[in-house]
Parts: C-alpha cells; structure tokens; sequence
C-alpha cells in the first residue's frame, strides 16, 4: 500500500468512526421486461427510472420489449420502481439462443421471445430425460483401453 492509499485508509478510519462502513455498490446493468405499448408508455418508464438515484443511463428496445438499466443501483430496487409505474415489469428472462444446450426444448423455447433468445433455463439433469446408453459387453473385450484384451484373443 502505497503512501496515499494510507492516507485514504487513515481518513476513512477518522470519518467513520464509531458507524459501520457501507460497502460500495458496483457498476451493473439490470435487464427487465417491461410491457410497453406506445410513446407514452415509454416516456414514463424511462422518467421514472432515470429519477433514482445511482442510475447512469436508461435505454429502451420497445420493439423487444426490454430496458436496461445501467448504474450503481440494484436489481430488486429497479424493478420495484419499473413496477411502480403500472406496468408489468419483469427482470429479463431471456439469453441468446446459442448460449443454452437445448434451445427447442419444452422449457426454454418461448414463442414470446424477441428473435433469436430463448428463455434462460438451468441445465439440471435430474429435471431433464436420462438417456442410458446400451454397452455391448463384447465391443469392451476386444478393446484397447482393455488391459485383459491381449489374454482373452
């Protein structure tokens, strides 16, 4: 630690004295659906959200239906807000088709998704088919990863 990060440590010991020290929030940029049907719609989103505080900048895609959000603020706070508008607003539920293992499968594939996403489903194997796979006990004899193979010819 360099000379001034002493400092800055030291000054923050003296301000904060006595009272618990917040942690920082980080940059990040919430995603949400929101329902918008017109300009109006849009304009009072967009007004809402860029009024809290931390908010950087607002952008809206009405044609997918989706806002985000970019600053120091917080997922939940976000979308109480988005709420508070009196529009349906959900966190966005959505991923590039090409990031899920089975995009056509019954659980990701939406037909209210934007082009090119589908919804965002956890790769659970338990939840999914068991496929089980039928060894031939014979193709393994005559192996060579079978050590035994050798013995057995």
């Amino acid at each position: 630690m360099g000379v001034a990060g002493t400092l800055e440590y030291l000054s923050d010991l003296m301000n904060n004295s006595g009272h618990k020290y917040k942690k920082k929030k980080q940059l990040q940029t919430v995603e949400l659906k929101v329902r918008m049907d017109c300009d109006g719609c849009e304009l009072k989103v967009k007004k809402a959200l860029s009024s809290m505080s931390g908010v950087k900048s607002v952008s809206i895609n009405r044609k997918q239906q989706k806002v985000s959000v970019t600053g120091y603020v917080e997922a939940n706070k976000v979308l109480k807000k988005a709420r508070s508008t009196g529009k349906k607003a959900e966190i966005w539920p959505y991923v590039p088709y090409n990031l899920v293992a089975q995009p056509y499968a019954a659980s990701a594939y939406d037909k209210k998704a934007p082009p090119g996403y589908v919804r965002n489903v956890e790769n659970n194997v338990a939840t999914s088919a068991t496929v089980t796979r039928y060894e031939d006990p014979y193709i393994s004899l005559f192996s060579d990863e079978n050590p035994n193979a050798c013995s057995i010819m």
